[in-house]
């Protein structure tokens, strides 16, 4: 069995803020332990078009949690909580 990790992040090549986001998604997950996984949306026709507008895109335990920019206390209530 796979274990999934509880946070997943999608973005795409040249987004400054996919790597704002990537930035705080890897201090939270550091604090909480959770394990994290980024996915660039380009190498995906399906969600470059549901998400292209939306990048950076984060999801926790599968649910989406933000989008453009991620905010880290609301990020850690989600993981804690």
């Amino acid at each position: 069995m796979t274990i999934q990790p509880r946070v997943r992040v999608l973005t795409r090549p040249g987004c400054h803020l996919c790597e704002d986001a990537i930035t705080i998604i890897r201090s939270v997950c550091a604090r909480t332990g959770d394990d994290w996984v980024e996915e660039d949306i380009s190498s995906d026709p399906e969600l470059t078009r549901l998400y292209t507008d939306q990048v950076p895109v984060t999801f926790v335990d599968g649910a989406q949690h933000d989008y453009w920019r991620v905010d880290p206390d609301r990020l850690y209530r989600a993981l804690t909580g």
